[in-house]
């Protein structure tokens, strides 16, 4: 995986031109299950640490080609950039009237739409009558603008997650009613958020290990230590399930992946909260990419589902036979 651009060379933050840059380099990355899921992940990590910001976006056009792929979408062609918009508001809903088997027309509000300004396609959720359907849009036709919207967040700012209207907007549909959710490359592909979050927890571990003063500050070191601990298991784990991932792609693997994410998200919060511990105000006051990453992973990271996937892991665990945890 080739680096092009260091968010430190570049405070801008202009994301199209990087996105742009980043994909002539790397068009594509391995598809989850095909048996390099793990250097798929890699280059995911090597995002995050770059800037989340450019992570965020990036992930969610590679998520939309391995879609695609397993369903029989179009082809991602060169100057295209993906969103995936699936995310579903009790306060926002798009609704789908079909002209013909495979087109139809978009209405309504959708909400979370991360990129819109700088991607030209998306794959939406969207409705039709009682069921959720899988469409894919052209992002470069009229009618469709942001809805009212404030992102008052401070970490995650260079890449707005806002509602977009859509007003007589053609679409068209990918797959059968359900299939996006029912397919095993949901809970793949969800894993990879993982890995761009891990990157970024690195690269605020690497910050703390590279500190000059940092072998003369016991409780320092013991933060590092830490940092260490919560860094190797997390990769660890990205390792087994990536493997497993590609032993068996057929199988959605659903446990094992909120597992990964829920690990990876606290690992994350931890590594954050221990350098800031241990270096003080000092890198996030004076030192930009430091400060960015930071404050953007800990937006990016409560896009785990917390407790939800926790007590979902809990009532799996007691439905299990046999001893949950050996070596």
């Amino acid at each position: 995986m080739q680096v092009l651009v260091r968010m430190e060379d570049d405070p801008s933050g202009d994301l199209r031109r990087r996105g742009a840059a980043w994909l002539a380099a790397n068009p594509a990355l391995p598809l989850p299950g095909a048996g390099a899921t793990r250097e798929r992940w890699r280059g995911l990590a090597q995002l995050g640490a770059q800037d989340l910001c450019l992570a965020k976006l990036l992930e969610a056009h590679y998520d939309a080609q391995a879609i695609l792929a397993e369903l029989g979408g179009p082809e991602v062609r060169p100057g295209q950039l993906w969103a995936v918009w699936a995310a579903e508001s009790p306060r926002a809903q798009v609704n789908y009237t079909p002209i013909s088997p495979q087109d139809g027309i978009l209405q309504g509000t959708k909400a979370w739409c991360s990129g819109a300004g700088l991607v030209t396609h998306a794959l939406m959720t969207v409705h039709e009558g009682r069921q959720r359907r899988l469409v894919h849009v052209d992002l470069r036709q009229p009618g469709i603008g942001p809805a009212a919207h404030r992102w008052e967040a401070v970490g995650m700012a260079r890449i707005v997650s806002g509602p977009l209207s859509f007003q007589g907007v053609h679409a068209q549909v990918l797959a059968a009613p359900d299939a996006y959710l029912e397919r095993p490359g949901f809970w793949h592909g969800g894993a990879g958020v993982a890995a761009c979050w891990f990157g970024a927890a690195a690269a605020i571990g690497g910050r703390l290990r590279a500190d000059p003063g940092i072998g003369r500050n016991a409780h320092a070191l013991a933060h590092l230590g830490a940092v260490d601990a919560q860094l190797s298991a997390a990769a660890a784990l990205l390792r087994e399930t990536a493997a497993l991932i590609d032993r068996q792609p057929r199988r959605p693997h659903r446990r094992e992946v909120m597992r990964l994410r829920s690990f990876v998200a606290r690992a994350a919060v931890e590594v954050v909260e221990r350098v800031g511990r241990a270096l003080g105000p000092g890198p996030l006051c004076q030192e930009r990419a430091h400060a960015l990453r930071c404050a953007d992973l800990q937006v990016y990271v409560r896009q785990d589902h917390a407790e939800r996937d926790l007590e979902a892991l809990g009532r799996e665990l007691l439905a299990q036979d046999g001893a949950p945890w050996t070596v």
